[in-house]
């Protein structure tokens, strides 16, 4: 589906500095969906862009969005210092999405969060602190576990989905989901057959249809003259 809007933006996060993020809204999108990495990922995931094609499919935009500035990314990856800095990529996300609401041709769409690995967490923590915004959240093999405190203030409902043979991350993701009591709707996916990077044929595209359903599901907008 061809899209109403692609663009390459910079996001202002205080200081002079700037987080790069890709956006891509559909015509006439039902929602807009912001991607927050896993440790030591960026915006350029294979697997993250697999998944946002597929929401453009389902007219859902999407912000695949980079958590670290680029000194930030040149120091962590010698270092891995700022890839489990869970604050700090939780308000990288928080910014993103008050900038969406700063756009008058983004406002309106309903907001949801997509995380991946740590990035779940980022993301959990953003649908905490925007929970009038925040329509709805999934995590791909992720660990809303270091979400922490958060993770009770969430009330979007919550998808998370993890592969059957990623067995820690799977008792780390069970866990969480019974601390998110405020959850309006919290549920646990496991996929068959799938390790934690979702490598195994079908696998993948098990993930694209599950999030597919759950942000169509909660992120339809009211119809549009």
């Amino acid at each position: 589906m061809p899209a109403a809007l692609t663009e390459s933006v910079a996001i202002g996060i205080g200081g002079g500095r700037r987080i790069e993020a890709d956006l891509v809204v559909p015509d006439r999108a039902l929602g807009l969906v912001i991607f927050a990495h896993g440790s030591g990922s960026s915006r350029f995931s294979s697997r993250n862009r697999a998944v946002a094609e597929s929401l453009h499919a389902k007219q859902l935009g999407t912000v695949l969005l980079d958590l670290l500035t680029g000194d930030e990314e040149s120091v962590d990856v010698y270092t891995a210092e700022y890839r489990f800095d869970i604050e700090r990529l939780g308000h990288r996300v928080v910014i993103a999405t008050d900038w969406i609401q700063n756009r008058s041709d983004l406002r309106p769409l309903p907001v949801g969060f997509f995380g991946a690995s740590t990035g779940a967490a980022a993301a959990l923590i953003a649908a905490a602190e925007r929970p009038a915004l925040a329509r709805a959240v999934v995590s791909r093999g992720g660990r809303p576990d270091l979400a922490g405190s958060a993770l009770v203030k969430v009330h979007a409902p919550t998808l998370l989905i993890v592969g059957e043979l990623d067995y820690p991350v799977i008792e780390m993701n069970q866990d969480a989901m019974h601390r998110m009591e405020a959850a309006q709707a919290a549920e646990l996916k496991i996929v068959p057959g799938a390790t934690h990077l979702f490598e195994e044929p079908g696998t993948l595209q098990e993930v694209e249809r599950l999030a597919g359903d759950w942000f169509e599901r909660h992120l339809r907008a009211p119809s549009r003259p």
